[in-house]
């Protein structure tokens, strides 16, 4: 009996520090919606500096409320047989270029 009485105690005692959480978000100041980039212009590619760098082309990335053109450049792996994954516009969302194995 005292067994199953201390059981009680314990999980009733525990269940005090177990306190639900109730978070409230508001938005204040709505950001300006991000419309699709604009066309990319034409660019040369230029001579590969040396073994293990890959072409980056150049990509349009949101800065605030408008688009800001990124050239292409030769970026170095960081690891072996990495590639650049571009970055894209789907869905009214911009998703980041990244490397990858």
């Amino acid at each position: 009996m005292k067994n199953k009485l201390l059981a009680v105690l314990l999980l009733a005692g525990s269940s005090l520090f177990a306190a639900p959480a109730v978070v409230v978000g508001v938005g204040v100041g709505v950001p300006a919606p991000i419309y699709a980039p604009p066309v990319a212009p034409v660019a040369v590619m230029p001579p590969a500096p040396g073994p293990g760098y890959a072409w980056v082309g150049g990509y349009w990335y949101p800065a605030g409320a408008r688009w800001a053109w990124r050239a292409g450049y030769w970026g170095r792996r960081p690891y072996a047989r990495s590639y650049w994954v571009a970055p894209r516009y789907h869905g009214n969302r911009y998703y980041r270029g990244y490397w990858r194995r």
